[in-house]
């Protein structure tokens, strides 16, 4: 963790899986895009049972993993329709 993220209350690890699901939410990777959302929800309550976050930082991933939770609810290619139905 830099001198940075200290200043900035940013863990290096959470952030490394958020910056790949969202590139991989951008280029519409659905099934790795889950799987990255699995990952921070993971790494982040692995974190927080360690004690290595401050609680500022555990209500920002929190919060953060609860959006992303939503909004990838029917980010699945089997909810996806042909567009020959529509």
């Amino acid at each position: 963790m830099g001198l940075f993220d200290r200043l900035s209350g940013k863990c290096a690890e959470l952030e490394d899986v958020i910056r790949r699901m969202e590139s991989n939410i951008s280029n519409n990777y659905k099934d790795a895009a889950q799987a990255n959302l699995k990952e921070f929800s993971e790494r982040y309550d692995n974190l927080c049972a360690e004690g290595k976050l401050s609680e500022k930082q555990k209500a920002r991933y929190g919060s953060l993993l609860e959006d992303y939770r939503a909004r990838m609810k029917q980010f699945t290619h089997k909810d996806q329709k042909p567009y020959w139905t529509k």
